[in-house]
Formats: structure tokens, C-alpha cells, sequence
């Protein structure tokens, strides 16, 4: 992990979060502005997973309104499947989100090391995945960027969401209409445009559920044309394979179901509950589940990096201002150049979050109908009902790197009342070798 500078410094942290605060360690993750660092926590001594913004790059990038959105919405979740938010703060250059740190890798990282996954793995994760979405969906979120990226197992191989560059809230009466996602993952209600809501989220836990057990996507193609045309039209080919239950092939294809009104996990076919009734889920225990007391089936190698090291490496040598800690300007000086529509956005909306504050806040001003203190359960469950949505309205939506092993270029969307623009990934076949690129689609 690196050394730790043991040199004695005077912090006070009764003050504002900042990144004085920390201690930066080992770099994990890039995106296309946002960097992933593992640090550690001066005084409770404890490891997260820092991912920093660069403020004139998201400006360039037209992401600020998308990376304000993203921080108010990790602000309402909390779930032991999810990374949850934790911390939120600024400086004159940077914006930072302190997020759970996962050190177990993603699930694209070792589906490349071990090319496909055992059964037990891949009904493991899909358990654990799908309580996770349930948990967003009952919130009203649905996240539109579902596949093995973004997936992070901890040390003791349990599996956890990430990235919510392209999450979104939705109502139940008004379909989501922006083309969103990585195209390979998108559902076809999401490619035909004719609207949709959290039932895409199942629809890419299935596909992503074919590609860790046969080591390849369900839909391929060339052009994304191409496969466009094969997420709409074209049947599975589900190859016969003698690790694969039928049982397992039948979860994936009610997953993989064109009409919503039948795919499983979808509120029209009966919601979580009939994951949980399904006969491949029978002997399931999904309160010992969610209360991760299952034993995973893998547990990621503590001994080597479960990322790609080379991150550490361009930080080393090519990082042209290294991040540290610096004071903030306390006043705006009339000679300075006045701050511009975007900068002015961040520097108001983009608020300081501490997740140990806001727990002794509601704990305590938390009191029952007969004023006594409500218990953990309690204040979870009334957290859960008076966290406010985040406000609608247009939105520029920017994939970044949030997971403190993501190696990936991400998909870039860009959604308008009026107007999408798209950046699909240009999928190729996990087996011919080659990187995955991104082909930009103006519709």
C-alpha cells in the first residue's frame, strides 16, 4: 500500500473536511478527468478510495452540473452492497469525493485474469448485485451502467455498485428517454427510445451475468449500427455447457427479456420478490445475504494489486501537478478574474458532506413519537424516508472513473431536454484480445 509519513502535523478536525485530513497513498484508478487515489484518514486511521475532479476539466467537459448531481445522490444511499459516499469537499482546483474503498478488484479485472467464472461465483455476485439495485430502485434511482466495471468486490470478495456518473432519479409516471449507458449493457427499450425505467438495470445484470459465465457478451458486432440492430432483434444463443445449470440459463434469459412486462426483477412482473421466489434462489437465505453473513465462493488475492498498477506509475512520472493539500483563497480579490457561471455552480452546490457529522446529527435530534431516542435500525429507516431527491431538469452526464480499480475509458453521454448525444462504447468480442474503444454517436 506504501508507507505512511509518520512526521507530526497539527490538523484540527473539528474543522470542515479537507484534504489535510488524509494521507494520500497509492494511485488505483483514472477516467477522462477524474483520478482514484487510496487514502487514509488522519484520525480515525481508517482506508478510502478518493476520487478528485479536476474543476477547469469538468467545466471543459460540460460535466459540472452531472458531478454535482452524482455527489447529491451518493448523499441519500447507504446500502452494504453499494460504495457508499462518505466525504465531500472542494479546493481551489479540485472537487472530492471520499467513497468506501473496495480493495478486491473489479469483476472486469478478474473476469480478464480467469476468462469465465464458475457458476457459484457469477449466483454469488448476481445475489448480491440485484439487492443492491432493488435497494436503488426502491429509491427511485435506476443506475443505466450495469456490467463488470462497475462491480467492485471488497477483501473478502463480497460485490458492491459503483460508479453513478450516469445514475438518475425517475418517477413513476414519467419514462426516462436519454440514451444512456455502455451500449453493450443497454436494455432495447433504451436503444428504440421509447422510454423506460428501472427494468434496464435487469436487463444488464443479465447480460452481464452471460459475460462472466461464458466469457463473451450475449449481443456482438462491428458497428454499433450493428449492434443496435442485435440488442433489439437478434436471439440469445445460450451454448450448452456442461458448468452451466439450466437453471442458471433460465434466470439468464428472464433477465435478458425484450418485454418488460415478463422480465424478471421488472415492478410489472413482480419486482425483487420474484428474484427471491425464483426456483435457482430456493435455497438462499437472503436475510443471512444482505446481512453478509454468506460465505463469498472467491476471495481476491490480498498479496498481489487487484488493479492495474501502472496508474501509480503515470503518477509518478507524468502528473504535471501532483495533488496535495493547499488553502483555500479566502477572498475574492477584485483583480481576479470573476467566476464564471460553472465556478460559481461549484462553489454553491457542490456542499461539504461528512457522513460522521451527519450520523450525530440524527442521532442526536433522532426521537420517536414519545421522545425517546430512536434505535440504529430507526435512524437508518428515517434517513431512508426524508432524504430529499435530487431536483430534475437537464443534465450533462459524464462517466468517470469512481471505483478504486477502474482501468477503464468510460461511455460519455450527454442528455438534453431536447437533444441526445451519445458516446457508445464500440464492443468487441472479450476474446479476440483487442482494448474496447469508444465511438461517438450524435443522434
Amino acid at each position: 500500500m506504501g508507507a505512511i509519513c509518520c512526521k507530526s502535523e497539527s490538523i484540527d478536525f473539528t474543522q470542515e473536511i479537507e484534504l489535510s485530513h488524509f494521507q494520500l497513498l497509492r494511485s488505483v484508478g483514472k477516467g477522462a478527468f477524474g483520478k482514484v487515489r487510496v487514502v487514509q484518514h488522519k484520525a480515525n486511521k481508517k482506508l478510502f478510495a478518493l476520487k478528485y475532479i479536476n474543476k477547469e476539466k469538468c467545466i471543459k467537459m460540460h460535466a459540472v452540473q452531472n458531478i454535482i448531481q452524482e455527489r447529491n445522490l451518493l448523499e441519500e444511499i447507504n446500502n452494504p452492497f453499494i460504495c457508499n459516499l462518505r466525504y465531500a469537499f472542494q479546493d481551489d482546483e479540485n472537487m472530492f469525493m471520499v467513497i468506501d474503498l473496495m480493495l478486491g478488484g473489479d469483476l472486469r479485472f478478474h473476469l480478464n485474469r480467469m476468462q469465465t467464472m464458475t457458476e457459484e461465483m457469477v449466483k454469488f455476485y448476481v445475489m448480491e448485485v440485484s439487492s443492491g439495485l432493488a435497494y436503488l430502485h426502491g429509491k427511485h434511482i435506476v443506475h443505466r451502467d450495469l456490467k463488470p466495471d462497475n462491480v467492485l468486490l471488497s477483501e473478502t470478495g463480497h460485490a458492491h455498485l459503483t460508479d453513478f456518473n450516469i445514475a438518475v432519479h425517475f418517477q413513476d409516471d414519467q419514462p426516462l428517454r436519454a440514451v444512456a449507458g455502455s451500449m453493450a449493457y443497454m436494455a432495447p427499450e433504451v436503444l428504440s427510445k421509447k422510454g423506460y425505467f428501472s427494468a434496464v438495470d435487469w436487463w444488464s445484470l443479465g447480460v452481464m451475468m452471460y459475460e462472466l459465465l461464458y466469457g463473451k457478451r450475449p449481443f456482438r458486432a462491428k458497428t454499433n449500427q450493428e449492434l443496435t440492430h442485435a440488442i433489439i432483434h437478434e436471439q440469445v444463443q445460450y451454448p450448452a455447457h456442461s458448468s452451466i445449470s439450466p437453471e442458471c440459463i433460465n434466470v439468464m434469459k428472464a433477465f435478458i427479456e425484450r418485454n418488460v412486462s415478463k422480465r424478471l426483477g421488472a415492478l410489472e412482473a413482480g419486482g425483487f420478490e420474484k428474484i427471491k421466489q425464483h426456483p435457482y434462489f430456493s435455497d438462499v437465505d437472503w436475510v443471512k445475504l444482505e446481512n453478509k453473513e454468506l460465505t463469498p465462493p472467491f476471495i481476491p488475492d490480498s498479496k498481489r494489486a487487484n488493479f492495474d498498477a501502472t496508474h501509480e506509475l503515470e503518477e509518478l512520472l507524468l502528473e504535471d501537478n501532483p495533488l496535495k493539500a493547499k488553502p483555500r483563497k479566502k477572498d475574492h480579490k477584485p483583480d481576479d478574474q470573476p467566476l464564471s457561471k460553472e465556478q460559481k455552480m461549484m462553489e454553491e452546490q457542490f456542499e461539504v458532506f461528512n457522513y460522521e457529522k451527519e450520523r450525530k446529527n440524527r442521532m442526536n435530534i433522532a426521537t420517536n413519537d414519545l421522545g425517546n431516542p430512536l434505535s440504529e435500525e430507526q435512524l437508518r429507516e428515517e434517513h431512508d424516508m426524508t432524504t430529499p431527491s435530487v431536483n430534475g431538469g437537464t443534465s450533462v452526464e459524464i462517466k468517470t472513473a469512481t471505483s478504486t480499480t477502474h482501468t477503464h475509458e468510460q461511455t460519455t453521454t450527454t442528455e438534453h431536454t431536447n437533444r441526445e448525444s451519445t458516446n457508445h462504447e464500440n464492443e468487441h468480442d472479450q476474446n479476440n484480445g483487442k482494448e474496447e474503444k469508444e465511438k461517438k454517436v450524435n443522434e
